[in-house]
């Protein structure tokens, strides 16, 4: 099991990408949380097997059919979770 916190920018808010990313990850049997930051980008901690979290990684760099992705920064993170939440705007 790994954790890993992502932080994606472009077109990202507005477009459903939380609740889309949301969606993916409990498809993908992940926990974790989502929000939107005030600078516009979308930020995740995600927590499950190394697979499956790759493979939310990559959806990530796409988004749902809306968005525009331009960048996805993936960074080692500490935790585990019950679930996945959309957390408020931070």
């Amino acid at each position: 099991m790994i954790a890993r916190h992502l932080q994606v920018r472009g077109r990202v808010q507005g477009v459903g990408f939380r609740y889309s990313l949301q969606s993916e990850a409990q498809r993908l049997g992940l926990a974790g949380w989502v929000r939107n930051r005030l600078d516009g980008s979308v930020e995740a901690a995600v927590y499950g097997p190394a697979d499956a979290v790759g493979k939310l990684v990559e959806w990530a760099h796409r988004g749902p059919p809306s968005a525009r992705v331009t960048d996805v920064a993936v960074t080692m993170h500490e935790g585990s979770y019950d679930g996945f939440e959309v957390r408020p705007t931070a």
